[in-house]
Parts: C-alpha cells; structure tokens; sequence
C-alpha cells in the first residue's frame, strides 16, 4: 500500500505542477537567462510549498487550513502584488552573461521567490484536500504513515517535473542570443504582470 500511494504522490505532485502558470513562466525565463541551476533552484520553491499544503491536508491539520483560506484574500493580493513586482523587475532586466553559481544569492531568492507565490496561493490546499481524501488518507485520526509516503511522493513528483522543465529549457539556452533573451525578458514581464493583475482583480470580485 505504502508503494502504491507513493506512487500515486509522485503522478499528484507532477500534475500540479505542470501546467504553465507564473512559476512554470519564472522557471523558463530563468532557466534561460541565467542557466537551469536558477530554474531548478526557481521550481523547488515551488515544490517546497506543494509538499506544505500536502502535509496540512494530508495530516488533517484543519486549525492551519481555515486560517489559510479564511486570509485568502490577502494572500491573493499580496501574491498578486509581488507578482506585479516581479513583472516589473523582469520586463526591466538585462539577460545575465553567466550561469547563476551554485552557491549565490541569487538562488536562495529564486528558490525562495517562488515558494512566496506558491504558499499565497490559498486554493492550491483544497486542491490537495480533495484529492486526499478521495485517495482515503486525510488523516483526520485515519493513517499517518500513508499520508507521509503521499507526501514524499508528491514534492518528489513535483520536483521530478521542475528538473524535467529546467534541464529540457537549459537545451536552448546555448542557441538564444541576447537579443532573444531580452525579448524572453519582455514576454515574461507581460506575463507575469497580467497574473498578477488577475489575481488583484479575482481578489477584488
């Protein structure tokens, strides 16, 4: 049994992070600009939080998960703000000359940049909810060790998909120029100012 929900966090955990949203944008224009060590660093934020809100729905920890969805909507704006900023900052960069090194600041706020989006994003948890406990494991008094191999599996899959992306992208960085690259800049900006118009505008409604 431990094997099978094992395996079935690892299909969850890649799933959700697949779809391209603003972090899938962020780990591409990274991984682009300044190297796949950057856009790694960039999707295991992102995988960090993913494995959180597993744990706050797999191990039933309610008090936690109200808290969360009750402050959604400043959660949505603040993540909707920071979104906006780093829209901004993009639109206005320059492509890097270098790969990020592997122990630089820089991706320490990658990594932590993108766990800041995921973690306000309050809905990602009632995703998590749901899927667990058609899975049978919320553990509300039910099985904590299932809920652990689930966990595992998820930010595994999750960080199997962000590997994937980086390394796949990192292919074509050596034939973009910089000239590509500051349109690269340019697109991502846009689009990670429209999210984050979006998200102030879904938190407005």
């Amino acid at each position: 049994m431990s094997v099978s929900l094992f395996l079935q966090g690892l299909v969850i955990g890649f799933s959700i992070a697949a779809p391209v949203g603003p972090i899938g944008i962020l780990c591409i224009r990274r991984t682009l600009a300044e190297g796949r060590v950057s856009g790694f660093f960039s999707g295991m934020g992102a995988a960090t939080a993913d494995a959180f809100y597993g744990c706050v729905a797999g191990f039933g920890l309610t008090v936690i998960s109200a808290f969360l969805i009750e402050q959604r909507f400043w959660l949505q704006v603040i993540g909707g703000i920071f979104l906006c900023y780093l829209g901004a900052r993009t639109l206005r960069s320059q492509p890097a000359t270098e790969a990020a090194s592997a122990g630089g600041n820089g991706l320490l706020s990658s990594y932590v940049s993108t766990f800041f989006l995921t973690i306000t994003n309050p809905m990602t948890i009632l995703s998590f909810a749901a899927i667990f406990a058609g899975l049978g494991v919320v553990a509300s008094g039910g099985d904590l060790a299932a809920a652990c191999w689930l966990v595992l599996g998820v930010f595994l899959g999750s960080a199997a998909w962000w590997l994937l992306l980086s390394m796949g992208v990192s292919l074509l960085r050596e034939k973009v120029g910089s000239a590509a690259l500051r349109w690269v800049n340019r697109l991502s900006g846009v689009i990670l100012l429209s999210f984050g118009a979006l998200a102030l505008w879904q938190a407005a409604v």
